[in-house]
């Protein structure tokens, strides 16, 4: 079964989800599928891993995870001598979504702002002309346009982006504070090697949001606080939940081959022949 186990979820077909364990050291190929169960709730899944002997259960030293918290009950109950280590993709995905978040309610404002433009200009009888940046966007182009960039980091910025990242942080100032708290948190990760490290890093993030007020940051930085030490045994081994991601990309090309998943049972079958 392996010592280094990772556990997800993914949706077969009409978003009906199964809770997948992963062995690493098979790396996604023959010996990697250690259990399919159908659903999520903890105490199902307990039950189907218990079928698993308690001796090869209890050799497990390493499970990856995300914050979810029937996740975290089925890796406590299931392999009891495990080390939970929360993936920190699913850490920085959180601060990537808060970012998006203040983008779009400023791209709704800046919407709300030209249709009040258009019918004031028609109740004048007059045509509304919309303001136009130095790189050819409107502002509400300009907020649509900047998704991608807000995803990357600098030096991977197109010349466009470059730009479009210059007039777009010039006029929202908070939004440049919000996307360097995202990229300092991905720099902590990819550049702490030491636990204490780590966490002293990590506290001083933390008291950067609290200085920078933004509630979704703050949401962040709460749900970090209560999962910490699952989040700072990632500098251990510098484990992820990539090989989940990967399996469950295999087993949606897999679906989409067939075009979809018609018989559940049979694709399960032909799933553990492959993989198990």
């Amino acid at each position: 079964m392996g010592k280094h186990l990772s556990i997800d979820e993914t949706a077969f077909t009409n978003g009906e989800l199964y809770t997948i364990v992963t062995n690493k050291k098979a790396k996604g190929k023959k010996g990697a599928l250690v259990a399919m169960v159908k659903g999520t709730k903890a105490e199902n899944v307990i039950r189907i891993l218990f079928k698993i002997p308690l001796g090869k259960r209890n050799k497990v030293e390493e499970v990856t995870l995300d914050m979810a918290g029937n996740m975290g009950l089925i890796v406590k109950r299931s392999f009891p001598k495990a080390v939970k280590v929360i993936d920190r993709f699913h850490v920085q995905k959180l601060a990537t979504e808060a970012i998006q978040e203040i983008r779009i309610k400023y791209r709704w404002d800046a919407i709300d702002k030209e249709n009040d433009a258009i019918e004031y200009a028609r109740s004048k009888g007059k045509s509304h002309i919309s303001e136009v940046l130095s790189n050819g966007d409107s502002l509400k182009q300009l907020l649509a346009r900047s998704r991608y960039l807000l995803f990357k980091k600098p030096n991977k910025w197109t010349p466009n982006q470059t730009k479009r990242a210059e007039i777009l942080f010039s006029i929202y100032p908070d939004l440049k504070k919000a996307y360097d708290l995202s990229q300092n948190l991905s720099w902590i990760f990819e550049n702490t090697k030491d636990k204490t490290v780590g966490l002293t890093r990590l506290a001083h993030w933390y008291e950067k949001v609290r200085q920078s007020e933004f509630k979704s940051f703050n949401s962040i930085a709460r749900t970090m606080s209560i999962h910490y030490q699952e989040i700072l045994n990632y500098f251990d081994n510098r484990s992820t939940n990539a090989s989940a991601e990967s399996f469950n990309a295999k087993i949606k090309d897999f679906r989409a081959q067939f075009r979809g998943v018609r018989n559940i049972p049979f694709f399960l079958f032909r799933l553990a022949n492959i993989y198990a």
